[in-house]
């Protein structure tokens, strides 16, 4: 995959490419000092420890939507093993925006799902952007019933920029589907591991994002709006976005601290999409903490758990009647 580079991570690319052309001449016996490529790789480091030590919430935005940051199928591919797609709603048809099944998690059984986006124009049209129909959501509930009655936990990756908004989602009913799975997911008597991996936009993520315990990647979002939606509602300007990523926050680290998250689950330096290998395995061992978190607790009581788990979330201030 081609490597590509957002606008502030452009002093890593120059570096890199001084780094790659003196390797080539390394192979081709023309040019290419080791003390020279050892110079490089630490000031390499230094750089993206330098970049990467003050990003702001808009820079952290872009990074959620990174084209090299690894998708729903990468986790699958990387983390599981004996992964079954299953395919359909069993109702009207079967949404490739989300991507289900059942497979073994370090040798449990579990059910995943999760929004898939597409590397290139072709693959994102398939994949609708990862922006799901009502057929994608009431695919992902299928699995977790399954789960369900199979008694093995729930893990969900979070990856779109929102549940798709076109004629053809609403005449179906898509406000409808994503409420009856908040419902479903909210009393599910099975452990539910939510994983937010790139942007958790609006309904859409919320479609999948009920859980007992929610994860997010250092570089990844959660918000009821993109920032962009935000600008133009409340500022009525697209140059506002910067500002709006600020106000809504939807960093991980604004979110744990506002009690809508339980656990960050660090990132490779660089990001994600700098080091897949090491992200997935980050992402795993989060995963297994949680899910031997929850593995002791009954099912009535886990229902109940998640139940106050989301009764807590929110500050609120009672006002005071000045008439008194």
């Amino acid at each position: 995959m081609e490597r590509k580079y957002l606008d502030f991570e452009k002093p890593l690319e120059e570096i890199e490419k001084k780094i790659s052309a003196l390797e080539a001449g390394r192979k081709n016996g023309t040019s290419g000092n080791v003390e020279d490529i050892v110079l490089l790789k630490q000031q390499l480091t230094e750089k993206t420890k330098e970049i990467f030590s003050n990003l702001s919430d808009w820079q952290i935005v872009q990074l959620s939507r990174h084209p090299n940051r690894p998708h729903t199928l990468d986790y699958i591919e990387n983390v599981f093993e004996d992964f079954i797609e299953l395919h359909g709603d069993r109702c009207s048809a079967d949404d490739t925006a989300i991507v289900a099944g059942i497979g073994k998690f370090r040798g449990i059984p579990v059910a995943i799902a999760g929004q898939q986006k597409g590397r290139d124009t072709k693959e994102n049209l398939y994949r609708k952007f990862g922006m799901a129909h009502p057929p994608g959501y009431r695919k992902a509930r299928r699995i977790m019933k399954i789960a369900e009655t199979l008694h093995i936990p729930v893990i969900t990756f979070i990856d779109t920029p929102g549940a798709n908004p076109d004629i053809k989602a609403e005449e179906e009913g898509q406000a409808l589907v994503i409420a009856e799975n908040l419902m479903e997911m909210a009393m599910l008597k099975a452990p539910i591991v939510c994983v937010v991996i790139g942007e958790g936009g609006s309904g859409g993520a919320l479609g999948i994002g009920v859980g007992d315990r929610v994860l997010m990647q250092e570089y990844s979002i959660y918000s009821v709006i993109s920032p962009e939606g935000c600008a133009s509602i409340l500022w009525k300007n697209q140059s506002a976005v910067e500002e709006a990523a600020k106000a809504l926050k939807l960093t991980a680290r604004a979110l744990l601290d506002l009690g809508v998250i339980d656990t960050i689950i660090p990132e490779p330096l660089g990001g994600a999409h700098r080091n897949w290998q090491k992200a997935f395995e980050l992402t795993a061992s989060a995963i297994d903490e949680k899910i031997r978190e929850l593995k002791p607790i009954k099912e009535e009581k886990l229902v109940e758990l998640r139940y106050q788990k989301y009764r807590k979330i929110g500050f609120w201030r009672e006002g005071v009647n000045k008439n008194e």
